[in-house]
């Protein structure tokens, strides 16, 4: 430990800085943590992922001569390692130092590069784990951009937490998804580029998949399943194949469950002849090709559903007016994190319904969704001409924007 402090003495500084700093800004952790004479030597860690920006950020107004470690585990995303570059000129940050593996340990451990295909936690210890432990070698305290809502073992997570004799600092640790949104906005932040493909958390690319609406923010890192791939469906109450769990509906007639059977199509279905193309997934970043082919099978459309990943993303709605003026007559459906004072602005959009939560139907009941029902005489069919749906396809139109 580079600091000549007793663990225990250290230990009762950690919990009285918990103590007050508990309901206190992240910039205001931050700045503690870089002027707290117990905690220092103090290094950043990042991955240059996603939502990564936010911190670095921070840390750059406070002090660009702040040691960045970033962690090149030698299978990032070739995404990763433009963003790391472009992120740290345009912040100008000034001490940024790549941890690599030691080159020796991946020729006797990792021959052929495919050993998280066997262990992945033994592929962790060689890329990660250990690079970082020595790079850490010479502070007695390291920042983090872990947050509460990640889920697993960090829904407890505290600003300031004792480990090995050191101090991890998370100062974003109470932070919400939308918080992070409002921050990169506001700041007019680059995020990461395949944050806008679906993936909500980026590590390395043999272990990285896109996570599907409903997901946990981290379930796209090392994904379960054989081969490593995610089971692409998730089972919704009826008996039908969906990825949401959502089971209300919401009608200008008001609740009723969901009558829709027919099943979902995800995008790993897209190489199965049997759909002949129609049945895929689309990121938030919409192309008008995309689009154009999409409507060659609208006729074979039976149910567009597009996921709301937050309610402040009025995205969604444009991506319904766009369909509806392609000439989709079918079923269109928001789904998630749609609440009551927008279901007038759903229905102005083209959307016939929206699919919500057990959780939030009972904090927005029916009463409060039926008072704003006031689009009844909104008739895009009648507008466009009757089409015929034939077929009976589900589609998962995914706007992925959290």
């Amino acid at each position: 430990m580079p600091r000549d402090i007793e663990v225990e003495d250290l230990s009762a500084h950690v919990d009285a800085l918990n103590a007050t700093f508990r309901n206190r800004p992240a910039c205001a952790v931050l700045a503690q943590a870089l002027g707290d004479e117990w905690l220092g030597p103090v290094a950043l860690a990042s991955s240059f992922g996603a939502d990564s920006i936010v911190l670095i950020h921070m840390v750059a107004q406070l002090d660009r001569t702040l040691p960045v470690l970033f962690l090149d585990t030698g299978q990032m995303f070739a995404e990763t390692l433009r963003y790391q570059r472009r992120v740290a000129a345009d912040l100008g940050l000034t001490d940024l130092r790549v941890v690599r593996p030691d080159p020796a340990e991946l020729l006797v451990r990792d021959t052929d590069g495919i050993l998280h295909q066997a262990d992945q936690d033994a592929c962790c210890t060689l890329r990660k784990v250990e690079p970082l432990e020595k790079a850490l070698a010479g502070f007695g305290s390291w920042i983090t951009g872990r947050k509460r809502f990640q889920g697993g073992r960090r829904v407890a997570l505290k600003h300031f937490e004792m480990q090995g004799g050191r101090v991890k600092v998370n100062p974003l640790a109470h932070w919400s998804p939308a918080e992070l949104r409002t921050y990169v906005i506001e700041n007019d932040l680059p995020l990461h580029p395949l944050q806008a493909r679906g993936y909500t958390s980026i590590g390395c690319a043999p272990c990285t998949v896109p996570t599907r609406f409903g997901e946990d923010a981290r379930a796209g890192r090392w994904p379960g399943g054989e081969g490593g791939m995610r089971h692409p469906f998730r089972r919704r109450p009826g008996g039908a194949v969906g990825c949401s769990g959502m089971s209300v509906l919401v009608t200008d007639a008001g609740f009723a469950p969901d009558d829709w059977t027919g099943g979902f199509v995800p995008v790993e279905a897209l190489g199965d002849p049997a759909w002949r193309g129609v049945a895929v997934e689309l990121g938030a970043e919409l192309l008008p090709d995309a689009l154009a082919d999409l409507a060659r099978a609208f006729d074979r459309i039976a149910l567009i559903r597009i996921p709301f990943a937050h309610f402040a993303d009025g995205r969604g709605f444009t991506l319904a007016r766009e369909l509806r003026l392609l000439g989709y007559a079918g079923r269109l459906r928001a789904v998630g994190h749609v609440i009551a004072d927008q279901y007038a602005m759903a229905r102005r959009s083209g959307f016939d319904e929206v699919e919500i939560s057990d959780d939030l139907a009972a904090r927005q009941p029916q009463a409060q969704w039926l008072a704003r029902a006031d689009w009844q005489a909104f008739d895009h069919r009648a507008r466009l001409g009757a089409r015929p749906v034939v077929g009976g396809i589900g589609f998962d139109l995914v706007s992925q924007h959290g």
